[in-house]
């Protein structure tokens, strides 16, 4: 008796972490932050942007708004690539795995916003 309940309460948390009874994944749990590296490239300072899964399973089709993304210096296309004038893939549309981040570069002569557009859970 005390396994079957045992089993059963395992299930119900496995459940509720991956979003069965409580919310699911998405927009929600991709956080995207960024830093200045220190460097300077064509006098413009240089960002690091992390954009991280907080999620328990991945997440793909990960959109972005950029705006054209502006860069005096080449980003990598396999980690952010515009779409449209408005938004940006991230990680070519392939999902970042669960709790796991990618990162790229850029140098601008201020910070950019990159607001999560839109994300798939994908278990």
């Amino acid at each position: 008796m005390a396994a079957t309940l045992n089993i059963f309460l395992a299930i119900l948390l496995l459940s509720i972490t991956n979003g069965a009874y409580g919310e699911s994944g998405g927009v929600s749990y991709i956080h995207v932050s960024q830093a200045r590296t220190g460097r300077s490239v064509e006098g413009q300072p240089e960002y690091e942007v992390t954009v991280s899964n907080k999620y328990f399973c991945a997440q793909s089709n990960v959109l972005v708004n950029c705006f054209g993304l502006n860069s005096v210096k080449p980003v990598d296309p396999r980690v952010i690539k515009p779409v449209d004038a408005k938004r940006c893939s991230i990680n070519e549309g392939k999902p970042i795995p669960a709790l796991s981040q990618v990162k790229f570069t850029y140098a601008w002569k201020t910070p950019q916003d990159f607001p999560v557009v839109s994300a798939l859970e994908f278990c």
